[in-house]
């Protein structure tokens, strides 16, 4: 943390209940002192930015009208909660942001109470918060408030709009706060967004509106069945004055704005005016995504996650990467365009991730072969099984562990039609710093029981370049290829696009003594965990790379059961039904009874930190991998 006393006010604040004894004009600045924290820091540990940026003035208004952690706060993504963090008993140890053992990425009811919920993946806040504020009527605790903060995309996302529609039947006095800044990471796309582009209704409108209603209740003028149809009548009138519906008053939402998010003081009056209002409502507040740091608000997509920057010049500090292997993600788009080129069907897929998948590649090139869908996992898999039902040849780019949350979409929408649909799984494997939410782990484990999917897990670029060269020829069907976040081995990674032959695993090394199975990119670690191990020992070690999870290569399985006696299994996801997973069936149903031994992730959610930390303390670097080896050499 940087010296207090540079922060006059801020430097008091250690709980909401310090920033409350403030005069609602010292709260700009405030504001100003928060948003220059949240830039020293991140300019020196680096995490997510300009979304934290953008509402530093909705979260000191939230803390300041609302009693947290009593009243809920739930965000949507943790992306926009940095200042949340520092004012609620975390400013000291925000330097720990993102690192092993501490401040975690993202808000987490683990870390802090004022936390409400879990918050890693996008569009969970509506439904989440409004699960709370039924509680609390259930437990009779009608003094508590709950506030779900939605934005940076998230409404595009199905499950908000699960939970618009349940609050407009469910009795609840949820507030939503949605935070419009035209971004998810990558600029917001759909109708959804020019729609809340050119909302615009009167916040005194409403508020004459609601104090006129409470006066015909007390005189008893007006019961909810009269209520209900007075609203319709009126969002009716509304409607035809301003030329426009109001989407939220449709569902029997009160629609409040929209505001400017940057203006505190006003922020705390209009929430003083709705806070105790019954019923659920929706304050629409306009916000700058990377406001006040200059270069966040012009390319507020390279400032989502800007890495260590010079905060004076706004200089980002990039390692030269020359002579490095590329990025798995860019190996990707460039073979995505190449193959483009040569196949008229190919088209892209992606769920607002257009530049971290790098299918900008080929948005750029041809713009009109590729679609960002928005914040919606889902329907990217079932649009993309309706593009290939109809002859074209789409690659969905999702990352792993977002993926999650479209599987009935790949069960129900692909595979039982065996569409030739490519799910390419960006970021696979422990991701590093943003933790458990966005840890890839569960993948080779959740598709694995499909059935007419196939698995495939490159272990370098040119092995990826191939597989998606095999994946759109014709006839192959529902095809997943997964990939990690980071670079790859090979400086020259391009390559011939040849057929690999599906089902196919191969050979990387003779061995007499023990054999080592992997699958992916982590087979280049145990390579040289072999090598050392081999050193040290003596020993003589074969390794294979099983390629694909499913079709399993019975061949290579039946050669490895007949051969050795002793086998271990390294994968980058989870050892409960993965790869190691299906070798040990393998064996048991063909009457194989070898000692296995299996590498991967453990049974419990692995926290945060750097890919190399977090490799070590699940046993997956080169260090564990040898360990593993002599432990099964010892038997």
């Amino acid at each position: 943390m940087n010296d207090n006393t540079s922060y006059n006010l801020l430097k008091d604040i250690q709980t909401p209940d310090d920033l409350k004894r403030l005069k609602p004009e010292q709260l700009p600045d405030v504001c100003n002192e928060l948003r220059q924290e949240i830039i020293d820091e991140v300019s020196q540990n680096p995490g997510h930015f300009g979304s934290s940026l953008g509402v530093v003035e909705l979260t000191v208004a939230l803390h300041y009208v609302f009693n947290t952690p009593y009243d809920r706060i739930v965000w949507d993504v943790g992306h926009q909660a940095y200042g949340h963090k520092m004012l609620t008993g975390r400013r000291d140890a925000f330097c720990t942001n993102r690192k092993l053992g501490g401040i975690r990425p993202f808000p987490s009811p683990e870390e802090s109470e004022y936390d409400a919920f879990i918050c890693g993946h996008a569009s969970n806040s509506i439904s989440a918060a409004l699960g709370m504020a039924v509680a609390a009527t259930q437990k009779g605790e009608k003094d508590r408030r709950v506030v779900a903060v939605i934005g940076d995309g998230s409404m595009s996302g199905g499950l908000a709009f699960e939970g618009l529609n349940n609050a407009s039947t469910t009795p609840n006095n949820l507030l939503i706060i949605l935070n419009d800044n035209n971004m998810a990471i990558d600029r917001s796309v759909g109708g959804l967004k020019e729609y809340l582009v050119e909302l615009n209704t009167s916040k005194w409108y409403n508020l004459w509106r609601y104090r006129i209603s409470q006066k015909f209740m007390e005189w008893g003028w007006l019961n909810d069945k009269m209520k209900k149809r007075i609203l319709r009548f009126n969002n009716s009138l509304k409607s035809l004055f301003n030329n426009q519906q109001n989407v939220f008053e449709g569902m029997d939402i009160r629609y409040f704005g929209p505001v400017d998010g940057h203006n505190v003081k006003n922020l705390v009056q209009v929430l003083r005016a709705i806070k105790d209002m019954e019923g659920p409502k929706l304050l629409h507040i306009h916000t700058t995504k990377g406001k006040g740091f200059a270069p966040a608000e012009q390319a507020a997509t390279v400032w989502h996650a800007p890495g260590i920057f010079d905060k004076e010049t706004g200089e980002r500090i990039v390692t030269d990467t020359e002579g490095m292997p590329p990025l798995f993600q860019d190996v990707f788009g460039r073979t995505l365009l190449e193959l483009a080129g040569e196949n008229p069907r190919v088209v892209g897929v992606t769920p607002a991730m257009p530049s971290g998948c790098s299918m900008n590649i080929l948005m750029k090139a041809m713009p009109g072969r590729a679609f960002d869908v928005g914040i919606a996992e889902g329907h990217a898999v079932t649009f993309s099984a309706g593009l290939a039902k109809d002859g074209m040849q789409p690659f969905c780019n999702i990352y792993s562990s977002f993926m999650q949350r479209a599987y009935d979409n790949i069960i129900h929408d692909v595979a039982i039609l065996k569409l030739p649909v490519v799910l390419c799984l960006d970021r696979a494997g422990l991701v590093g710093e943003d933790g458990p939410t966005h840890h890839g782990a569960f993948d080779l484990a959740y598709l694995r029981p499909i059935p007419n999917l196939t698995i495939a897990s490159p272990m370098d670029e040119h092995e990826l370049r191939r597989m998606m060269y095999t994946a759109q020829l014709p006839d192959k069907g529902p095809f997943a290829i997964r990939y990690p976040r980071g670079r790859g081995v090979k400086v020259d990674w391009q390559c011939p696009l040849e057929e690999v032959p599906v089902g196919k695993g191969r050979r990387l090394k003779e061995g007499k003594e023990m054999a080592v199975l992997t699958i992916g990119p982590i087979g280049n670690v145990a390579a040289k965990a072999i090598a050392c191990f081999e050193q040290e020992t003596g020993k003589s070690v074969a390794h294979y790379d099983m390629r694909f999870l499913k079709p399993l290569d019975a061949d290579l399985l039946r050669e490895v059961g007949e051969g050795f006696t002793r086998i271990v299994t390294v994968e980058d996801g989870v050892l409960s039904g993965g790869m190691g997973a299906a070798v040990l069936e393998y064996m048991a149903d063909h009457g194989f009874t070898p000692r296995i031994t299996r590498v991967g992730i453990p049974d419990h959610f692995v926290e945060h930190g750097s890919v190399k930390e977090l490799y070590h303390l699940c046993g997956m670097d080169e260090e564990g991998i040898v360990k593993a080896l002599k432990g099964v050499a010892s038997i």
